[in-house]
């Protein structure tokens, strides 16, 4: 299982998530604390936004604590919204095409989960992306098919509802032609304006979800494991729930149940 760190708000130095903090998520690829794996160190990514609609995007194989580009950036780059990613593979190769986060256009995307028995069905499952997106497809993971679908789905005039629908249209595959457990997902993405982030599982264990306020009320940091051990002010979110952020504001939802259906 992977762990991510996701921000936005006023703009701050990407280390304040990623390198600086204790539990920061650099700490998490070597010592992760609520995962099967303490350790993530499958690649890690990085998107944020600066002045421009569309993010910038940075990849690579190293694992989180011995990349130096990475330490680099996050030092010197302030921005108002960014998602980082630390990868533990659940089959796929270790590759730059299978890292998190996706991007496409303004959108950019991460998942932490599994959708059971991917690799029985993946061929099928790639045959339902379009022929329009189908060149985006650089690598072989369930992850990044989830965000092609949502992108299909209508993820830019339906954020929530797209992505909702592509978990259940993955979900429906596994059961179909899969295995169990059939979907287990905590995924964030963002248009650099609003963070959106889902918590779903088709059985009782669902991947964790934090939020918090920062301390000096700008912006959210939503997280895999609070980012100090034993520190206070952090909420989970529900299994199941969807929330929406903006700089100043959360909401919450439930996610609609889903149609047990055949693929």
């Amino acid at each position: 299982m992977c762990r991510w760190a996701a921000y936005i708000g006023a703009p701050v130095y990407i280390e304040s998530l990623v390198t600086s903090p204790g539990h920061s998520l650099t700490h998490q690829s070597r010592a992760a604390s609520e995962c099967k794996t303490s350790l993530n160190g499958d690649g890690t990514g990085l998107a944020w936004y600066g002045d421009r609609a569309e993010p910038g995007l940075y990849r690579d194989v190293y694992p989180a604590w011995s990349d130096t580009n990475l330490m680099s950036l996050c030092r010197t780059v302030k921005s108002h919204a960014f998602m980082a990613h630390v990868r533990a593979s659940t089959g796929s190769a270790t590759s730059r095409n299978n890292c998190h986060p996706f991007v496409h256009g303004r959108w950019s995307f991460m998942h932490n989960g599994q959708v059971g028995g991917f690799d029985g069905f993946r061929r099928r499952a790639d045959m339902g992306v379009p022929e329009a997106l189908y060149p985006y497809r650089k690598g072989a993971t369930d992850s990044e098919l989830l965000f092609l679908y949502a992108l299909e789905e209508g993820l830019e005039r339906a954020p929530e509802a797209a992505m909702i629908a592509a978990h259940n249209r993955l979900e429906a595959m596994s059961r179909t032609y899969g295995c169990a457990p059939h979907l287990r997902s905590s995924a964030a993405w963002t248009d650099g304006e609003r963070l959106f982030v889902l918590r779903s599982s088709s059985d009782e264990i669902a991947p964790t979800v934090y939020y918090r306020r920062t301390s000096d009320g700008a912006g959210w940091s939503v997280v895999s494991e609070p980012l100090e051990i034993g520190q206070e002010g952090w909420t989970a979110l529900p299994a199941g729930h969807l929330a929406v952020f903006t700089q100043s504001e959360i909401a919450i939802s439930p996610l609609p149940a889903v149609q047990r259906v055949a693929a």
